[in-house]
């Protein structure tokens, strides 16, 4: 951390912003976690993709299936990674929010201080599993103020559909008064990701992982964060990265140009989303992966593999979407 608990919001204001990435994690024929692959695709990431940040060990990379030293692990490499690569050329440091959620409470704040104490730069923490008809917003709010309190971290909140519940725009807002409270991953509609923006744009960055709506969402709401999902890594190469093309001239006011490139991905789009099985976007997503050159390896239980003719699906795709990779 490179800021004080009281200034976390104005740090982040400043600092987070542009395409930040959800890491898929490479596991190999053993179901092990593949450190060089893992260190390989964040230097790709961090060095030739120029991304603004990394979301690491959320749901695209498997969390819920690794143990507790695992994770600590993934985030150590990455704010390392991270680290060594510098400010880049003068594009800055690549920034690190790691997912500390987790349905006990004990195991976030254990996550949340070690991330702390390594060197990241936020944590992201999804709204809590409740049962029993317990998703109230003084319960829901009371977890945040509860995480707020005992962190000095930024904590960005987390919402999404599998948490059974959508919270609505004023209990978000209700909690970004708090102090280190300073972006959201709101996965959800664009109506409800609007009025979140006009009750709490000031105060947080309110941001949702379509990359189909990134660019109207800069234009119309004025964002400056996309946080965050695996896109900006599979839809761009070292030679063709439409994605940062788009955004910059999208950040320059050049809206028609930045309109233009952004439609000219929609061969790649289509061609990812015919290939993928149904139940199965980790494993394609790493399919895909090594066909950009990138490490995917396997995916963990409870999650199934590709078979081999949906390989060969995605690979006569791939070859046919038009993104370029040398």
């Amino acid at each position: 951390m490179e800021y004080q608990k009281k200034d976390a919001k104005a740090y982040a204001h400043d600092n987070m912003r542009g395409i930040w990435a959800a890491n898929l994690t490479p596991f190999d024929r053993n179901f092990k976690l593949d450190e060089d692959a893992y260190r390989a695709n964040l230097k790709h990431w961090i060095v030739d993709l120029k991304l603004g940040g990394l979301f690491i060990a959320g749901k695209q990379a498997e969390f819920y299936a690794m143990s507790l030293d695992e994770r600590k692990r993934i985030i150590d490499i990455a704010v390392d990674v991270s680290a060594k690569a510098g400010n880049r050329d003068g594009s800055g440091r690549c920034g690190i929010i790691t997912s500390c959620s987790d349905t006990n409470m004990d195991v976030v704040l254990e996550l949340a201080k070690h991330s702390e104490k390594v060197g990241a730069d936020y944590i992201v923490v999804h709204s809590p599993l409740l049962h029993f008809g317990a998703s109230t917003d003084d319960t829901i709010y009371g977890y945040y103020e509860y995480l707020n309190d005992h962190l000095n971290i930024g904590i960005a909140m987390w919402n999404h559909p599998d948490c059974g519940y959508i919270m609505s725009p004023e209990l978000c807002a209700r909690i970004a008064e708090l102090n280190n409270i300073v972006a959201i991953k709101y996965s959800t509609d664009r109506e409800r990701c609007k009025r979140l923006t006009e009750l709490a744009g000031d105060k947080i960055h309110v941001s949702n992982p379509s990359e189909d709506e990134w660019l109207d969402n800069i234009i119309e709401f004025g964002w400056k964060l996309y946080l965050c999902s695996t896109p900006p890594f599979l839809l761009q190469s070292k030679v063709d990265q439409r994605m940062n093309d788009y955004t910059a001239l999208a950040f320059a006011g050049k809206y028609d140009q930045a309109r233009a490139v952004r439609d000219s991905l929609n061969p790649v789009r289509e061609a990812f989303r015919k290939s993928k099985p149904h139940g199965k976007p980790q494993a394609h997503a790493k399919c895909w992966q090594e066909l950009l050159g990138q490490h995917g390896g396997l995916v963990r239980r409870p999650l199934l593999q590709m078979t081999a003719l949906e390989r060969e699906a995605t690979r006569e795709a791939f070859a046919s979407c038009g993104l370029k990779v040398s």
